[in-house]
């Protein structure tokens, strides 16, 4: 392999940077989700200051139990009440509707909730965060929440973000590679019974979390159509993207289920107010925070998301000219959705509150 371009090699991370500080009273509601249980996992391996962590969860959920560093965590019934009273930080994933029903709960002692739902990413009096583009828009927060924005979203803008500081990105085009981990645990179970019944019978009859067989397809539709025909997983990417990035870029989006099980790619093409150098764009991406870059393509070398699975980073590669547009270039990534696009991204916005001293 290349000198200079090895595969799947992140950044060194200081994961105990963060011990000096006062240790936190941490809440994680939907904690037997698939995101939930990224959380405990991240939590774990980044030495995230915890003093006591509790586990909220549905009327199913309660009484489950879970290892985290070595003591026992027993889901509680998400309720209305005081329950959160004495919590520093909860991070939520349970759905909108949780979301939206439980914010006063939640908030109304003092904690910062950091909610990976939809349910407050454009409201204007609610920050959009991804620590690498725009971290100084969590501490104005006053209704007590910060949003994570959608994993397309977060992974396309970690990479747009050192292009952007080269020159100003008019408009952006993106087709997304989504994998069934993107729609839930159950989800993934569903696409692994698919192709276990294909095998053994010949024909998927397990068909409940999407709106046709995933197995051995592609599905181009996620979320619900808009009147425009836009979906609106793609029109996420069109405004969220606007609101992170401080910008009127404009993004055209087609965004696909595709049949593996975890991290999403996305082949996007980039239009600049100046042309940029090929040379000049990967030496951004690969000082930026967040990106790996993997780009030697003579070579074979290049990211995919069996690599990028279980990784922190976002990898880049396929960097080069558009040759339909003299300012454009285009490029390839991938990511795992349920680390930087959904658990990290929030652990994330959380550490760098507590650095700089907004958490006490």
């Amino acid at each position: 392999m290349p000198q200079g371009f090895p595969a799947c090699q992140e950044k060194e991370r200081t994961k105990s940077e963060l011990t000096p500080f006062t240790l936190m009273n941490v809440a994680i509601v939907g904690a037997s989700g698939a995101v939930g249980q990224e959380f405990m996992r991240i939590l774990a391996e980044r030495n995230f200051p915890i003093d006591e962590l509790t586990l909220f969860g549905s009327s199913r959920s309660a009484g489950k139990q879970y290892t985290f560093k070595g003591k026992t965590c027993t889901v509680k019934e998400l309720k209305h009440g005081d329950d959160f009273k004495g919590i520093d930080i909860v991070f939520t994933s349970a759905g909108a509707g949780v979301s939206k029903e439980y914010l006063e709960d939640i908030t109304r002692f003092g904690a910062v909730m950091i909610d990976n739902s939809s349910a407050f990413r454009m409201d204007k009096d609610v920050p959009l965060v991804v620590p690498e583009c725009n971290a100084a828009d969590a501490l104005v927060r006053p209704r007590g929440v910060i949003a994570n924005p959608n994993c397309t979203t977060i992974m396309m803008v970690v990479v747009m973000q050192p292009i952007e500081q080269l020159s100003h990105i008019k408009r952006i085009h993106v087709s997304s590679y989504q994998s069934a981990s993107g729609a839930g645990a159950a989800a993934m179970d569903e696409l692994q019974q698919q192709y276990k019944e294909i095998i053994e019978t010949g024909e998927a009859k397990t068909i409940k979390k999407f709106p046709h067989q995933l197995a051995y397809n592609v599905i181009p539709q996620i979320d619900v159509m808009t009147e425009t025909d836009y979906t609106k997983e793609e029109m996420k990417m069109y405004n969220e993207t606007r609101k992170i990035m401080h910008s009127d870029v404009r993004t055209s989006a087609t965004c696909v289920r595709v049949s593996s099980l975890r991290s999403h790619s996305e082949a996007v093409w980039v239009e600049t107010e100046q042309p940029l150098s090929i040379d000049a764009v990967r030496k951004a991406i690969a000082s930026a925070p967040g990106c790996t870059l993997v780009d030697d393509p003579q070579n074979y070398v290049y990211p995919m998301p069996l690599e990028s699975a279980g990784k922190d980073d976002v990898y880049v590669g396929r960097i080069r000219k558009d040759l339909a547009n003299d300012n454009g270039i285009t490029l390839w990534l991938t990511g795992d959705q349920i680390r930087k696009g959904a658990a990290l991204n929030a652990v994330q916005i959380a550490e760098y509150l507590i650095k700089v001293g907004n958490i006490k």
